[in-house]
């Protein structure tokens, strides 16, 4: 399962991810490629925790993701 994951650069130095169609699940690293692994560990975490949970485990169906520009 492919999830999309935004990263930002933190104001600290390094990067902080989220994963929009798991609310809540965030991550961070030092390097984009540390992040994206933090990240991918997080969200098998998260999956795992609703699943025992009984909860339902969104994937990235209806996630549209989009830019808008506008005058300076």
């Amino acid at each position: 399962m492919d999830y999309t994951v935004l990263v930002h650069t933190a104001e600290e130095g390094g990067y902080w991810t989220e994963v929009p169609s798991l609310p809540g699940c965030f991550s961070q690293g030092e390097t984009v490629e540390e992040a994206l692994a933090n990240t991918k560990e997080a969200i098998e975490s998260h999956i795992e925790a609703l699943r025992e949970d009984g909860q339902q485990v969104a994937g990235d169906e209806g996630l549209l993701i989009g830019r808008v520009k506008i005058a300076a």
